[in-house]
């Protein structure tokens, strides 16, 4: 695979990965304002976008665990960021709503 190859592959994490976090965050305001059913709903909707992130994160450990050489640029380290970080902002979002539900 070439960095190119990956680096497209680093740049659909990082809108999957982009998506989730818009929507995390927006499912937190809807909580605020006791909007659960909205809440519930852009959570649905992140997880459906961080399972896209995933496949096409697998699909980079997929090619390396072939032998097949990847080459790993900034763009993909990038995109390892941001998907990591917006995990970790989904499991605290989620502690947050639930204190918002009680």
């Amino acid at each position: 695979m070439t960095k190119e190859e990956a680096s497209m592959i680093g740049f659909e994490i990082v809108a999957y990965s982009g998506d989730a976090r818009s929507k995390l965050l927006l499912a937190v305001e809807n909580a605020k304002t006791g909007n659960f059913d909205k809440c519930d709903q852009l959570i649905e909707e992140a997880n459906a976008c961080l399972v896209d992130a995933h496949k096409s994160q697998t699909e980079l450990l997929q090619q390396e665990a072939r032998g097949n050489q990847v080459e790993v640029g900034f763009i993909t380290v990038h995109a390892q960021d941001h998907l990591m970080t917006t995990l970790l902002l989904k499991d605290i979002i989620s502690t947050l709503i639930d204190v918002y539900k009680k």
